[in-house]
């Protein structure tokens, strides 16, 4: 099959643990777009931590972040298809969080905001540093510049798998999805990977048989798929393989590169 668009997850199957994209990883990148597949970053990062790496790459082109949220070009940082939330449909997840000291931030398409930016702790500092993330304080509704995209609920493993054992028990108007081991996504219904990398091939005139798409986690299961091709990290949970067309390597043993050359280069 010629594969004409190829989506990546990023962390946990593009980025090594140390979030770090190899060489390897990033020189068959680079040869799968030199014939003409389009790369698309599809993440559950916002666009600020997603670009820079496409700029490490040497490219220009369309990410997919925010779990599906938020699709934006990279040229202009220009937003071309979002799905937003009512503000007062995320007033119970936030009361949820207050009254349980569950830490929570509220995404638009460019910032992220925190309810206490005074009193958060070093560590959420250093997360949100290893994603490139300044948070700012939460101004409220009517403080706020733009519409959100996404509230995520993040803590130790331990605590979030909790959370999600409560809040399966909810009634939910709103996409509810565990987008790692330490966060909680709460979106519009219609967000995901897989419905904006849908959006995209219609877009481009590209049928489903020509997407590839790698990913690894659970918020990876619908562009898995959708992809005419779906492919799992061997690092992924038994239900993600299980969705998944293939099994490539590892995050760590450059999987990404050893299923492009597999797929698309041979």
């Amino acid at each position: 099959m010629n594969y004409r668009i190829v989506a990546l997850d990023m962390d946990g199957t593009l980025l090594h643990d140390d979030h770090s994209l190899s060489a390897k990883n990033a020189d068959t990148i680079r040869e799968a777009a030199s014939q003409g597949i389009e790369i698309v970053l599809c993440t559950g990062r916002s666009p600020i931590s997603t670009l820079p790496y496409l700029d490490e790459l040497g490219m220009e082109g369309i990410v997919i972040t925010h779990n599906g949220a938020a699709t934006v070009a990279s040229k202009g940082r220009r937003v071309l298809h979002q799905f937003e939330i009512e503000p007062m449909g995320l007033e119970p997840y936030i009361r949820y969080c207050r009254e349980h000291g569950v830490h929570f931030d509220i995404n638009t398409a460019f910032d992220l905001y925190v309810d206490k930016l005074e009193g958060l702790n070093p560590e959420m500092h250093d997360l949100y540093g290893q994603f490139l993330i300044k948070p700012k304080q939460f101004p409220g509704w009517e403080g706020l510049k733009d519409v959100p995209l996404k509230l995520t609920m993040s803590g130790l493993k331990d605590q979030m798998d909790e959370v999600e054992k409560e809040l399966k028990l909810w009634k939910h108007e709103h996409n509810f999805i565990r987008s790692g081991d330490y966060f909680i996504d709460i979106m519009h219904r219609d967000a995901t990977k897989g419905s904006a990398l849908r959006e995209l091939a219609v877009m481009r005139g590209i049928p489903r048989e020509q997407v590839l798409a790698i990913g690894n986690y659970f918020n990876d299961m619908t562009m898995i798929q959708f992809a005419g091709m779906g492919i799992a990290m061997d690092n992924s949970p038994l239900e993600v393989k299980a969705a998944a067309q293939d099994v490539t390597l590892s995050n760590n043993e450059d999987g990404v590169h050893e299923a492009l050359r597999k797929h698309c280069l041979s």
